[in-house]
Order: structure tokens, then C-alpha cells, then sequence
């Protein structure tokens, strides 16, 4: 049975709301009554978004330049007064080389993608929650930022970084109501990773259904004593 959450009156931010999981996430919220915002990048893919959920607020928004997000927050804060909750979804793999042949290039792209973007979003999203009345934020991580099997050095160690930053942003702004947690999810099953790896056996892969529940739950009131987590959703693979 589905557990039904009530977020009316609550501003979710959600960055990278056009991919597979974020679209979930978009839609649970919507239902939820929250006010929903969605940065995206491509155009095609926010249309998509916007046509399967009239009431998102779509936002361009590269969560990686921090120009881009000092002019975006000052408008988001004017139209909606604040932002209650942040789901950054936004990050990315590489994988299929070891040390020897991953480029400085390709290290820096997963540390920008998974790291960084991380940071600048909380960094200027935590100062409204704190102007407010607390907030939730949920990163995503995933199991291999606990253990690697190899030949994905960049992303492991963007991942495991995430968690430390999760630990210590929690509690840096814990006496503030807000929360600060990350998922650490397997391989999810969506469209781009059937494509990716037709010869696996889809069945152990994650819903985005079951991810987003795990979501919603840690951006809702029942969740309040989780704080600096990371939570495994690890399916069955």
C-alpha cells in the first residue's frame, strides 16, 4: 500500500526534473499539492515534462555555474516567497576505464557533475530555508559511494564525497529545522540504462516509483529524527 503525503503550501525545488526519476518525482509532488519547479537544460525534454504535468514551473537552470543559480534563486524567492524542500537529482557516470586511462577531463566532469553541483545548489538554496522555517534537502548518491568494483574510480569517489558532504552540511545547519540527506540507490531501471546494458536482468534494477516514495518520505514530517543520512535503496542487484 502507497503511502499518501500531503505537501500543500510546500515550494519543492527539483534539479534535473526531466530525466526518468526526476519526472517521477515531479509527478508524486504535484500529486502531493506541492508547488513543484523543475530546472531542466534541454528544451525538448522540459516540453515533454510540461506537456505530462501542466502545473510544473519549469526552469532553465545549469545547477553547475553558479552565476546561473545567484540570478535563478532571487526569482524563484520573489514568485513563490521561498523554497521548502530540494531534490537534487542532477549528476551523471562514466565508467569502463581504469586510472591509467581516465583523462583529467573526465575526472573533473564527474566531480563537477555529481560534487560540485551539489554543493553550489545547497550552498545558495540552504540561506532561504534558514530564512524560513527549515527545509528538507535529499541528494543522490549511490551504493558505489560506499564500494566500488572497479573500473568507475571518478564516479565512486564523486559519490562517496557526496555522503561526507551530506554529513557535514546536516550538521552544520541542523539547529536551522533543516534536514540533509542522500539515497544510495543501484542501478535504476530506465530507458537510457536498458539501452546501455540490454544483456542485464532488468528485474533487479530500481523502480523510479519506489525511489521517489523513498524521497517523499525523507521530505516529509515523519522523517524529522533522519538527519545526515545516507539511506541504501539497493533493490535486489
Amino acid at each position: 500500500m502507497s503511502v499518501t503525503y500531503n505537501f500543500s503550501n510546500k515550494v519543492v525545488l527539483i534539479t534535473g526534473g526531466t530525466g526518468a526519476l526526476g519526472r517521477t518525482l515531479v509527478k508524486k509532488f504535484i500529486d502531493s499539492g506541492a508547488i513543484t519547479i523543475s530546472s531542466f537544460l534541454n528544451e525538448k525534454e522540459a516540453e515533454k515534462l510540461k506537456t505530462a504535468n501542466p502545473k510544473v514551473e519549469m526552469i532553465e537552470l545549469d545547477i553547475g555555474k553558479e552565476e546561473q543559480i545567484l540570478k535563478m534563486i532571487p526569482i524563484l524567492v520573489e514568485r513563490f516567497s521561498t523554497i521548502n524542500i530540494l531534490v537534487n537529482v542532477v549528476g551523471g557516470y562514466l565508467g569502463g576505464k581504469n586510472i591509467t586511462e581516465l583523462s583529467g577531463t573526465d575526472w573533473d566532469t564527474m566531480m563537477n557533475l555529481n560534487l560540485k553541483s551539489a554543493f553550489l545548489i545547497s550552498k545558495h538554496v540552504i540561506p532561504i530555508m534558514k530564512s524560513g522555517n527549515g527545509g528538507n534537502v535529499v541528494h543522490i548518491s549511490s551504493r558505489t559511494g560506499l564500494k566500488s568494483e572497479g573500473y568507475d574510480s571518478a564516479y565512486a569517489a564523486s559519490k562517496a564525497a557526496l555522503i561526507r558532504f551530506v554529513e557535514s552540511a546536516a550538521q552544520e545547519f541542523k539547529e536551522h529545522n533543516i534536514n540533509i540527506n542522500c539515497i544510495l540507490p543501484t542501478t535504476i531501471d530506465t530507458d537510457a540504462n536498458r539501452k546501455a546494458m540490454p544483456k542485464a536482468d532488468f528485474t533487479k534494477w530500481l523502480l523510479t516509483e519506489d525511489l521517489a516514495n523513498v524521497v517523499l518520505f525523507l521530505c516529509s514530517p515523519s522523517s524529522g529524527v533522519i538527519n545526515g543520512s545516507a539511506i541504501p535503496t539497493y533493490g535486489l542487484s
